[in-house]
């Protein structure tokens, strides 16, 4: 997930293309995801989903002439004038004091979470020693030195998650009836192969450009190494938050961790937000929650792998860790999506289960009247009904076409669908993720380290050996990295109590 960087200021002719965060006036900067009068349409749409009575609110904003959420960019084209912008504050306060009639369905807190399982999930601590979100996973003592298959698994998974994210990357953004036309223009339809523009007629390149900061590193023509992108990014600062604080670390230390580490630039949709609300002096869990509409975002799912990675056969306890870090910046289904994220991984890196039973035991975490839940069931379901990938694709858009294209929702069905349909394989699981749109390079990372875990072995050279097992980053101490070396890092980590 890349939505659009910052933008330094400028004085274009026209409104800021739709894709970048623009400048407006002259001497103005758009900063995307950020901005109060675009937070409210945002905010409007948040509330319809978890069933908030915002028609008065929605009413005043347009009496006042607001607009609605950017559809697909982080900004707006210019920024609102003073009355306005005071106005917008005003109406996130009012929407925020709304009563949230799904709350019981789709809790926040750990606790009310926990207390929606049915049963203990697989490997799960009994209910009474379950860990709390601050709390060691009970039972689990260090391990002398690092465990030689556990490695093997998870430097397959590094590969493989940035493989599926290296492969989504040039289509980020585009509509779904785009990719399909790039990709069967190339003659790459079902996709089985990186995405390429030999062979594509100039005119639809013109109509449906690759992603503007992905294409020269992206498509296969010229790719060397795996440049940088969050997908990435942020697993690396979850081993430097393990290497840091241990298993034990608290929300507030990821929110620290995050202050020294990452630059307020590379962050996108929530954890923009949330980084503001440190610097403006909140704490945890109001981070999550003050003025930030992308709560429910894809943005703790793709924090989750490494979660998963450090408790081999323990989703229970991989979902708690996961938790405590996603709950700096997400609630409900957005909480959710990295927990089941988290959980499924871990179950696949204990090296005893398929494809199948990983995700049944991520979604064994998750609130079971969620609509995050019903998200993924459904897509499971569609995955079985249809051999055509394209139909189970469809089927999804239609039921989850009307959420944004970032939100933790769909992208969740999506993944759970590619996988289940690839069977375990992981070229097919890292193609349909990407081949279903939505936000394309963070699907395909998570289907790839999941299918990776599942079957080491099954990661082919040619997917692997452009990416030189080098890792581009800004996050320090790490560029330039291999995967070997970060699969042994990863081991330690796992091998702490």
């Amino acid at each position: 997930m890349t939505p659009a960087p910052p933008a330094a200021p400028a004085a274009p002719a026209g409104p800021a293309p739709a894709r970048a965060a623009g400048a407006g006036r002259a001497g103005t900067v758009r900063l995307t995801w950020a901005q109060p009068e675009d937070l409210v349409g945002h905010e409007l749409r948040q509330a319809a989903q978890d069933g908030r009575d915002a028609g008065p609110v929605a009413r005043a904003w347009a009496a006042a002439g607001g607009h609605p959420a950017p559809a697909r960019a982080g900004a707006s084209p210019a920024p609102a004038p003073p009355e306005l912008r005071a106005l917008a504050v005003r109406l996130l306060d009012e929407l925020a004091a709304l009563p949230v009639p799904s709350a019981a369905a789709e809790p926040s807190s750990w606790p009310a979470i926990t207390a929606t399982w049915p049963a203990p999930p697989p490997s799960a601590a009994p209910a009474a020693t379950r860990p709390r979100p601050a709390d060691h996973p009970p039972g689990r003592e260090p391990r002398a030195g690092v465990d030689a298959e556990l490695c093997r698994r998870l430097e397959a998974a590094w590969t493989g998650r940035a493989v599926g994210c290296l492969l989504g990357k040039p289509v980020e953004k585009l509509p779904l009836h785009a990719i399909r036309a790039l990709g069967r223009a190339a003659g790459n339809w079902p996709p089985g192969d990186w995405f390429t523009g030999r062979g594509v007629p100039a005119e639809l390149l013109a109509a449906h450009p690759w992603n503007r900061r992905s294409a020269a590193t992206s498509l296969a023509e010229n790719i060397d190494g795996m440049p940088e992108d969050d997908d990435l990014n942020y697993p690396l600062l979850g081993l430097r938050l393990l290497q840091r604080h241990g298993k034990g670390f608290t929300t507030a230390d990821v929110g620290r961790l995050w202050l020294d580490e990452l630059p307020a630039g590379r962050t996108f949709t929530a954890e923009r937000l949330a980084y503001r609300n440190l610097l403006q002096g909140l704490e945890p869990p109001a981070t999550a929650t003050h003025h930030n509409p992308f709560r429910e975002w894809i943005g703790a799912l793709i924090r989750a792998d490494v979660h998963g990675w450090t408790h081999p056969g323990d989703p229970a306890a991989a979902a708690a860790q996961a938790y405590r870090d996603a709950a700096l910046t997400h609630t409900g289904n957005g909480l959710y999506a990295a927990l089941f994220t988290a959980a499924a991984i871990a179950e696949a890196a204990g090296g005893r289960a398929d494809v199948h039973s990983a995700l049944r035991a991520g979604l064994a975490v998750v609130p079971p009247r969620s609509r995050l839940a019903e998200a993924v069931r459904h897509a499971v379901g569609a995955a079985r009904r249809h051999a055509d990938f394209d139909r189970v694709v469809d089927d999804l858009h239609e039921r989850y076409g009307h959420y944004h294209w970032v939100h933790a929702i769909p992208n969740t069905a999506l993944i759970a669908a590619a996988l289940t349909h690839a069977d375990g394989d992981f070229t097919r699981s890292v193609c349909r993720a990407v081949s279903g749109g939505w936000d394309t390079d963070s699907n395909g990372a998570t289907a790839g380290s999941l299918a990776a875990l599942v079957d080491p072995e099954g990661v082919p050279h040619r997917w692997s050996a452009p990416l030189k097992n080098r890792l581009a980053t800004t996050v320090p101490g790490f560029d330039g990295i291999g995967f070997d070396t970060l699969a042994q890092l990863t081991a330690q980590e796992a091998a702490r109590p």
